[in-house]
């Protein structure tokens, strides 16, 4: 059974994955580089957006993390981390965290598993010491370089930037490895890098001449040389993803699927568990399904698990292979539970559950009357029509409905939810009726409705349009039928 794991990979690793159980583990995780990553809707149109994840890591929540780091039998590593935190204070609190998280997917990598770490050279150079004492310099084999193209831009102060870093490291120095080529471009490539002169035979058919050894040159003819391919080196020119890309699913760190099958046809077989503990919008396990591999993908964000979640299912339709969600609330108390925990997560959480992307209209805590808008394909309607979603975890009142109510107004919103841990008044109930239907194109739907938790988990429905069409589709797919055909 693969897995969707909702919470921080540090628990959701301690608490679930075994020791040495996972054949090839890659992660992609915040670079420490200060940005708030944003998931985009669909609809140009709309400039409501939400922060996916936030890649900040500060002083303030690591001093239990460091007290535990010096529990662990690696004082190198400890030492390692105190010198940074007087030589590089700037990235200290980021590889205080990162060091506990790849401790534990060190743990449970097999003895001849593979580990990627995707960074930018922001952090790379201080994760590389930190692997080091942790994997052993012995089991480094690769800085790989993705290179990829970009706009052209007249350079001021330094080079343009078009790369990232993998670096790759084993648990010993006999892994799992599947040497391949990648097929030559054209026979103009070829004879540019191998540098051999083309011959033609008496038939007009082209050959060159390879070294046999012993000084010895044999005659091979130009398709069959050819047809060997090149190996792959260390620096991979692979296209990145833009808002054109057909893969795009406007995810701000979205990698090529091209990249991740090149990882994990290297490393590991069909049947093989791959795991990616920062599995953001989910380009490791959709590679994983496709090259038939099993996997463990784990995200702190609800978002995130609801993209992969789309993902799956619109790439691989009746192919997919069964997968379970875990981390998230699966009846009222454990959804209670959350609230009291993290308010903000719960929020996130439950519109997610009706494939909605919440927003954000003003700073988090600065109720705005909308938390959340969908959108949605209404047939024979020339535009597509928005529903507002506003969460009410505290106590509600009618003021809630007045300000939904306007929050719609302003933000040109067809219908409204009101989505309440309490129940609701009698008053409020009687607004939600006076309030009326929206007509549209010989559909009929309540410009307002209440859904309280308990009737959520007792499977109460909306009463909203069929086709919701708030997030990016991913296109059909299917699972690839041979291991060497991307090569």
């Amino acid at each position: 059974m693969n897995h969707l794991y909702l919470g921080d990979c540090l628990n959701v690793l301690r608490d679930n994955v075994k020791d040495e159980s996972i054949d090839l583990i890659y992660i992609d995780p915040p670079f420490n580089s200060k940005r708030n990553y944003n998931v985009f809707f669909d609809d140009k149109e709309i400039q409501t957006q939400r922060v996916a994840f936030e890649d900040t890591w500060s002083l303030k929540n690591i001093g239990d993390s460091l007290l535990e780091l010096h529990t662990v039998p690696n004082e190198k590593l400890y030492n390692l981390l105190r010198v940074y935190q007087e030589a590089a204070p700037h990235v200290f609190p980021y590889l205080v965290m990162m060091s506990l998280r790849i401790l534990e997917l060190h743990r449970v990598l097999k003895s001849t598993g593979s580990f990627y770490l995707h960074c930018d050279p922001t952090a790379s150079h201080y994760l590389k010491t930190v692997l080091d004492l942790i994997f052993g310099v012995k089991n480094f084999r690769n800085e790989i370089i993705w290179h990829y193209s970009g706009w052209n831009a007249k350079l001021k102060s330094s080079f343009s930037s078009r790369h990232d870093i993998i670096l790759f490291y084993t648990k010993q120095t006999k892994p799992n490895f599947n040497s391949f080529a990648i097929g030559w471009e054209s026979e103009e490539e070829y004879i540019k890098l191998r540098r051999q002169k083309v011959r033609q035979d008496e038939n007009g058919k082209k050959y060159v001449l390879s070294d046999a050894g012993g000084g010895k040159r044999v005659k091979r003819f130009l398709d069959e040389a050819m047809s060997y391919g090149k190996p792959v080196d260390d620096v991979w020119n692979l296209d990145k993803i833009n808002n054109s890309s057909k893969e795009a699913l406007g995810y701000p760190t979205q990698k090529p699927k091209s990249l991740l099958e090149r990882v994990i046809q290297a490393n590991s077989n069909e049947g093989d568990i791959i795991l990616d503990a920062f599995c953001g919008c989910g380009t490791t396990v959709d590679a994983a399904e496709s090259l038939k591999r099993q996997w463990i993908g784990i995200d702190i964000s609800s978002i995130a698990i609801n993209v992969i979640k789309h993902r799956l299912k619109d790439s691989y339709k009746k192919e997919l292979t069964p997968f379970e969600i875990r981390g998230v609330p699966s009846d009222e108390a454990s959804a209670i539970q959350l609230w009291e925990h993290n308010p903000f997560a719960f929020e996130d959480w439950w519109l997610t559950e009706f494939d909605v992307f919440a927003t954000t209209f003003g700073k988090k805590g600065a109720d705005k009357g909308i938390d959340g808008i969908g959108m949605y394909a209404i047939p024979k309607a020339d535009d597509p029509i928005k529903a507002a979603f506003q969460v009410k975890g505290g106590k509600v009142q009618s003021k809630d409905i007045d300000a939904l109510l306007g929050a719609m107004t302003k933000q040109k919103c067809e219908l409204g939810v009101l989505l309440t841990r309490n129940t609701p008044t009698k008053p409020m109930l009687e607004t939600v009726v006076q309030v009326g239907y929206f007509e549209i194109a010989g559909f009929t739907y309540p410009k307002l409705q209440m859904m309280t938790l308990a009737e959520f988990f007792k499977g109460k429905q909306l009463m909203l349009p069929k086709d919701n069409i708030t997030f990016k589709r991913a296109k059909t797919l299917g699972k690839r039928t041979d291991q060497k055909g991307l090569f």
